[in-house]
């Protein structure tokens, strides 16, 4: 992990309102209604389930937090074209992408709170009009006129993918260590969050400081994010996750607060982990006595112990940056991360 980038340091946590992405809605609202129209504009086509797919997924209530990110940065560095309007969609496309193919793959029912598109129109159109997406997303870039952009965003496509292949071969297996979920967690989540941020700087044409400032911000935010993601998985329900309570466990993902609970159990706890994560032990009650465990051995409170760290370690990178509304929507969006868990 790169180290964060000097600076003052901004404790998270706040004693007065809770956290919000308010401020960085207002700040980029004018631009994410440019992005939302080339959204709109290149979902379009010909083949009429392609937009009718796309945009029940792009449409059902999504924050769009990665694109905002890009619109955010660009704000931070004093960018004034509108280059990172296309970037910033292609960016959006790229997540959507990797969401239609991972309901299909995870063989989810809900995303947002909706049923999931391959539960509609089934596996095989999910991942065509993903890969349209994704083909949608490349248009976009190169359109930048940048290599380096296009450098970037290609390369965290592939490391997405590649992400998206480790947890699949971690899938079931109980003995996944702490540093292979932290390599898959910092490639399928935090290489987009780390690259819809360092784009910004680049269009912008900042010197590689504060590239890898931006960069280390979001890829610290995306590990925070997942961190909690996979925390509350055990602490929440549909209404608020848009996903049923309990999906890792039943799909048998083996995420922190799992491999911390199994590593501090008995050979009795174990040996539960053991058979819940190969699959024979997934109903309500096996759910409601993992998550007994994950808080006797202070797993739960130990992930979002981390998550902290890493929020932290994102708004430290923003240091360099002067003060201004964009730096202080930058650090409320960390914070707002982490309170989605308390």
């Amino acid at each position: 992990m790169t180290a964060p980038a000097p600076g003052n340091v901004h404790p998270i946590g706040r004693a007065t309102a809770a956290p919000s992405l308010d401020p960085i809605m207002n700040l980029v609202a004018d631009g994410m209604n440019q992005v939302n129209s080339v959204i709109l504009d290149r979902m379009q086509s010909r083949i009429p389930l392609i937009p009718e797919l796309a945009g029940h997924l792009i449409a059902g209530g999504g924050k769009r937090l990665r694109p905002m990110l890009t619109l955010a940065c660009a704000d931070l560095v004093g960018y004034a074209g509108a280059r990172h309007y296309k970037l910033a969609a292609a960016v959006e496309f790229i997540h959507t992408a990797t969401l239609l193919h991972d309901d299909v793959v995870d063989g989810s029912g809900m995303r947002r709170g909706r049923k999931t598109a391959n539960i509609i129109w089934g596996n095989s159109a999910s991942v065509l009009v993903g890969d349209f997406l994704f083909s949608r997303s490349f248009e976009l870039m190169v359109e930048a006129e940048s290599l380096k952009v296009l450098k970037i965003l290609s390369g965290a496509s592939a490391v997405i993918a590649e992400g998206e292949v480790n947890q699949l071969t971690a899938q079931r297996k109980i003995d996944t260590s702490e540093e292979q979920y932290l390599d898959i967690i910092g490639a399928k989540t935090a290489a987009l969050f780390a690259a819809a941020c360092r784009i910004s700087a680049v269009v912008a044409d900042r010197d590689e400081k504060e590239e890898q400032a931006l960069d280390v911000y979001g890829r610290n935010l995306g590990i925070a994010f997942q961190l909690i993601d996979d925390a509350i998985d055990y602490e929440s329900d549909e209404a608020t996750m848009g996903k049923d309570a309990g999906d890792d466990f039943r799909d048998g993902k083996v995420t922190l607060p799992v491999i911390l609970a199994y590593a501090r159990g008995s050979d009795e706890d174990r040996a539960f982990w053991k058979a819940a994560i190969a699959g024979h032990r997934v109903s309500d009650a096996d759910l409601a006595h993992a998550t007994g465990l994950l808080r006797q051995t202070g797993a739960i409170a130990d992930t979002l112990a981390r998550a902290r760290h890493y929020g932290q370690r994102a708004i430290d990178a923003l240091g360099m940056f002067d003060a201004g509304k964009a730096k202080a929507a930058l650090t409320e969006a960390v914070e707002f991360a982490i309170a989605r868990a308390y």
